[in-house]
């Protein structure tokens, strides 16, 4: 099917082939055509411009965007999308004070996470995961990465990546599925960590790699998770069996968890609530995207990625949701380019980058998703009456998008 959208009020994110990623003083810029036009044919956008030399275009459907921005459609880069259940009561109960023994006594906390894991059915699972994906894909999300993590142990992250493979075949949308090494060590190793990692390197990463369900590899590099001893050995497994690495890094301290994920040629380094100059310098010489996820931080009430210090220091920065139970239940992108605009004093010319090319590029999808580009895939919102496209992360409580095209698909 083709579909030409005229009379868009601005036409953003307009770029050449041959852009990645913008980093440093290119983040604030943000090019776009005013009185604009988009044709888009099967799952490709073919050709744009400014009305004016539109020509003869014709299309199967033709949609009036007078007084409309048109914009990439999201890339979320980091989410933990597949999960069982809710975490309100613990919501609730960090509200009120009570420790992380008490809320685990009364059924919170990442253990009591896995457990209902293991005891739903993973059609159930996969059933829970789609009315999540529909719903970010409702608000715009067009590519997005899902990381496992939640289940521990060997039967429950595959049970994970599975539902995650399913999502990838099932609906019309670029799925990234990463394997993330448990967020919490399972009971039967609390004594006894190195056996743990053991069965990571020796069992769970080549089961994994069989199955060939993921693409990435991560996990969380920092202090009270795993030290740089312990993240060098596992990514060095998941690198023998083709896994990319990712890391979390950073968030509660700077253990050198940067320099490690660059020694082994990590697409992204996330979270990085703290940073120190040699992190700096070590990502001027990598080809790793920082990404922030400023909702985690909203949500936990915690520090913000000092996204001010990355990009002035001639750096990208990509954002994401980090749509989790416990940390960031919510895979609304536009509150978060909304939240890095209000919290980390970005501009709506930096968050829309971070969400969109930059946000392409720390999944490994930016050669086809993240901008207007002529031959990327055709991932566009369109947004309802709007002055500018900095109303979007301005207008924060709002949902102001009309239409989203996903792969040439208007999502329903």
């Amino acid at each position: 099917m083709s579909i030409l959208i005229t009379n868009i009020k601005q036409l953003v994110q307009t770029r050449t082939h041959g852009i990645s990623k913008v980093s440093g003083e290119e983040m604030n810029e943000l090019p776009l055509i005013e009185n604009a036009y988009l044709l888009i044919e099967h799952d490709t956008i073919v050709e744009y411009g400014s009305m004016k030399n539109i020509g003869g275009i014709i299309a199967e459907k033709t949609i009036d965007a007078t007084g409309k921005i048109v914009l990439p459609a999201w890339c979320d880069s980091h989410t933990h999308l597949v999960y069982a259940g809710s975490r309100e009561q613990e919501f609730a109960d960090k509200i009120i004070g009570l420790s992380a023994e008490e809320i685990s006594s009364r059924g919170g906390g990442i253990l009591n996470a896995a457990e209902l894991i293991k005891n739903t059915a993973e059609d159930d699972l996969y059933d829970q995961a789609v009315v999540r994906l529909k719903n970010v894909m409702q608000l715009g999300t067009g590519a997005i990465e899902i990381k496992s993590g939640y289940g521990i142990t060997l039967e429950s992250e595959l049970k994970i990546l599975r539902v995650i493979k399913r999502l990838k075949q099932d609906f019309n949308i670029l799925v990234r599925p990463t394997f993330l090494v448990s967020l919490a060590i399972p009971e039967v190793y609390k004594d006894n960590k190195a056996g743990y990692i053991d069965e990571v390197v020796n069992t769970i990463i080549p089961e994994i790699a069989r199955e060939q369900l993921v693409k990435y590899i991560d996990l969380f590099c920092d202090e009270g998770y795993f030290t740089l001893e312990e993240t060098d050995r596992i990514l060095e497994a998941g690198v023998k069996h083709s896994m990319v690495p990712k890391l979390h890094v950073n968030k509660f301290s700077a253990v050198g968890g940067v320099a490690l994920g660059i020694k082994h040629n990590a697409r992204s380094l996330d979270h990085l609530e703290q940073i120190k100059p040699k992190d700096i310098k070590a990502l001027k010489d990598s080809r790793a995207m920082p990404v922030a996820l400023p909702a985690c931080s909203y949500f936990s009430n915690a520090p913000y990625t000092p996204a001010r210090t990355i990009i002035d220091s001639g750096l990208p920065l990509a954002i994401a949701s980090d749509y989790n139970p416990g940390t960031s239940p919510s895979g609304n992108m536009n509150f978060v380019v909304s939240t890095a605009c209000i919290k980390m004093k970005m501009t709506p010319e930096e968050s829309i980058n971070a969400a969109t090319i930059n946000g392409a590029y720390a999944m490994g999808a930016h050669k086809m998703f993240g901008s207007i580009t002529r031959g990327k895939k055709a991932n566009v919102i369109i947004t309802k009456e709007i002055p500018d496209y900095k109303y979007l992360p301005y207008a924060f409580g709002e949902n102001n998008i009309d239409t989203v095209i996903i792969n040439g698909i208007i999502v329903e």
